[in-house]
Formats: structure tokens, sequence, C-alpha cells
């Protein structure tokens, strides 16, 4: 079973999205998981920094550095690689973030698995 999580043609190159899986009493919470779009590869990853179970944005879909070559913690300026997940830079060196499978399908961006339990932040 899949989730779609939006249209290709949404994520533009070099950039990052958020989207939240599982809001809490239907109000507007804090992003689940995210994806980065790098050309025609897509990396999804679970909101969560491995340092402290932090959420990594400091504002809606704010999840790259200045050059946007690196995904970045907002609450501990840990950085990652996007293609990896791996802590390059910070408190949580060589921990990785946690990778979300995705597929494409006719333009279509989905979740390939659901979120279980031990992935739920």
């Amino acid at each position: 079973m899949t989730m779609r999580l939006c249209h290709l043609d949404d994520l533009p190159d070099g950039d990052a999205r958020g989207f939240e899986l599982r809001p809490i009493d239907g109000s507007p919470g804090r992003d689940t998981v995210f994806i980065v779009r790098q050309g025609a590869s897509l990396h999804g990853w679970l909101n969560v920094c491995p340092h402290h179970a932090a959420p990594l944005a400091w504002r809606k879909d704010a999840y790259l550095n200045a050059a946007r070559d690196r995904i970045v913690c907002s609450a501990h300026g840990a950085q990652f690689e996007i293609h990896t997940g791996r802590c390059t830079l910070g408190p949580c060196l060589g921990q990785a973030l946690t990778p979300m499978p995705l597929t494409i399908d006719d333009g279509e961006v989905h979740l390939a698995a659901p979120l279980s339990e031990d992935t739920t932040p």
C-alpha cells in the first residue's frame, strides 16, 4: 500500500518539501516526512534528527542549507548528505536520517510503505 504525497511537478529541482502524514486532532502540525529533489532523484526522509529526535526544519519546508547541498537540523546545526542522510557535521556525526522509500507512478510521488510504530516521530 502506498500513500500519495504530491505530483513531481510540485517539487522544484534543488528544493525540499515536508508532508504531514498523521495530523493529530485534525489540526495542522509538524511535517512527518520530507522529500529533497535533485534533478531526477528524489530522497525521502523522516523529519527527525537522530541526535535528540527534534524536527529538522526551522520553518515550513526549510530543510536545506543556503548552498542547498546539505540537509540541516535547525535545533543543533547538524548537516546531513542529501543522498545518504549521513551526518557529516554536528553532534550526531556518523549517524543518519531514517530513509522513507518513495515511488513515482505517472508523475505522482508516493510513500512506498506506510509509517510503522518504529518510524513514527
